[in-house]
């Protein structure tokens, strides 16, 4: 049985050894939570300190420039005003006579006056608003560097702190006739004058990263899409290995998830297989009014989270807000995952045999002989109502683009 003196050096030394692994802990870090928080603090002070200087220099310089213009304007109207209520009330004919000239040409220095709003036009306006312009962007580069320095101080490994978009681009694996992509590989286009298209695409980086964990996609109202993650080597066909995506087939919005089981082998149970099921879902929210389907976004924003094996859609609204669509909760396994997007737009959308349409939106039927408007046909050469060459090269549409 112990005595109290020895439970109490027992408990001395234990306390010792906790608390010396604790200095060992914290002395091996090279910043400490108070440093860290007194230096993100001071960069977010400062970030703060020169926007609010920013946007008061501009704020001073418009007002300053407005103010002084409009009182300018304001002194000859004002002066006319007085010159012509004291001509009016001078009885004596030989001092009215005298007052007349200055007066008249006060009237006429009124009559002369701008009074639109804003400043006149001129020089002074067109250098002004250049130097707003130039101002303004200083001013949204330093909101974007105090968004992130708030960030950074709140949720340091938050995702979209890390630099993404401008070194993604679009690898192609299958493009449509009619379909091209931009220089720098990061825009799809369509001919309009083509039929039934589909592409694909996998999302690289040129930057040497692990993996992509964020990427921004604008896609068009006139194509339907999925974008998320697939298998590389089922890349040309990604329902037939494991996938995990958000989809968009006219108006309905859903999302591809993936199912994963291991069973044994009957004839030996030291050997196991891996099956997948490949499921869909529509997404929709409850109102007051019941369930709703969520609308078509324009704009995808997603965050691969491979640590919490979880993969997140969101519908980008501004620069700095989103709503999250749906989360989907990733099977931890082997996998080889790669970002891929799939663009599909069908021929009930471009009847590219039979039809013409022309960039200010009007549809032609093809004939032997030309083409048609209901009863009405042009032969060829004839010219749209908008002057385009009926029959000409067809416009082209962005499809996808990556932010």
């Amino acid at each position: 049985m112990k005595t109290f003196t020895t439970a109490h050096k027992e408990l001395s030394e234990k306390l010792n050894a906790e608390h010396q692994a604790l200095l060992e802990r914290t002395e091996a870090e090279d910043v400490s939570l108070e440093k860290w928080e007194k230096s993100e603090g001071e960069k977010l002070g400062a970030c703060s300190l020169r926007l609010i200087q920013a946007v008061s220099d501009l704020r001073d310089t418009a007002l300053t420039r407005v103010q002084a213009s409009v009182s300018a304007r304001m002194v000859a109207i004002k002066t006319r005003k007085s010159s012509m209520q004291a001509a009016q009330k001078e009885k004596d004919t030989f001092k009215f006579l005298q007052m007349y000239s200055q007066v008249y040409q006060d009237v006429e220095k009124a009559k002369a006056v701008d009074l639109r709003r804003g400043l006149e036009p001129g020089s002074e306006r067109d250098t002004l608003l250049q130097e707003i312009r130039r101002d303004s962007e200083k001013m949204v580069d330093q909101t974007n560097q105090f968004w992130s320095s708030m960030l950074a101080l709140i949720d340091p490994e938050n995702p979209e702190l890390n630099s993404a978009g401008s070194d993604l681009t679009l690898d192609p694996q299958m493009l449509g006739a009619g379909m091209s992509l931009s220089r720098n590989n990061r825009t799809v286009f369509q001919n309009t004058g083509t039929g039934k298209c589909d592409a694909l695409f996998l999302i690289s980086s040129n930057q040497t990263t692990e993996n992509i964990q964020r990427w921004t996609v604008t896609l068009s109202e006139n194509c339907d899409w999925v974008t998320g993650l697939c298998e590389k080597k089922n890349v040309r066909n990604v329902q037939d290995g494991p996938v995990y995506a958000l989809c968009c087939r006219g108006d309905e919005v859903s999302f591809l998830s993936t199912d994963c089981e291991t069973k044994q082998q009957k004839s030996d149970k030291l050997n196991t297989e891996q099956h997948h099921e490949v499921y869909s879902a529509l997404i929709s929210y409850k109102d007051e009014n019941g369930d709703k389907a969520v609308q078509r976004p324009e704009t995808v924003e997603v965050f691969w989270d491979a640590a919490a094996s979880s993969l997140a859609f969101f519908i980008r609204l501004g620069k700095y807000l989103r709503e999250e669509i749906v989360t989907i909760k990733m099977s931890t396994n082997n996998w080889d995952l790669v970002p891929f997007i799939s663009l599909s737009k069908e021929s009930g959308q471009n009847t590219a045999q039979q039809q013409w349409q022309c960039s200010c939106g009007l549809v032609y039927g093809k004939t032997l002989n030309g083409h048609t408007i209901g009863r009405r046909m042009y032969p060829q050469p004839s010219n749209c109502s908008c002057g385009a060459i009926i029959g000409g090269p067809s416009h082209t549409d962005v499809l996808c683009e990556l932010q």
